[in-house]
């Protein structure tokens, strides 16, 4: 799992483990996903991606 430290200063120390995210071009939103299940997990309440989370390839 990711950490955060030092605390404010909005860095993140490593990369978030067992998640992927895609764009979802009908809602013009970003989607996390874990890799385990494959299930949907979140999704961005505005257009930037999620932070330190990987992208997955477009088909």
């Amino acid at each position: 799992m990711a950490t955060n430290p030092p605390t404010g200063d909005g860095a993140r120390k490593g990369a978030v483990r067992n998640r992927s995210q895609t764009f979802n071009p009908q809602t013009e939103r970003w989607t996390k996903r874990d890799t385990d299940s494959g299930r949907f997990i979140d999704q961005k309440s505005d257009s930037n991606p999620f932070k330190g989370v990987r992208k997955e390839k477009r088909k």
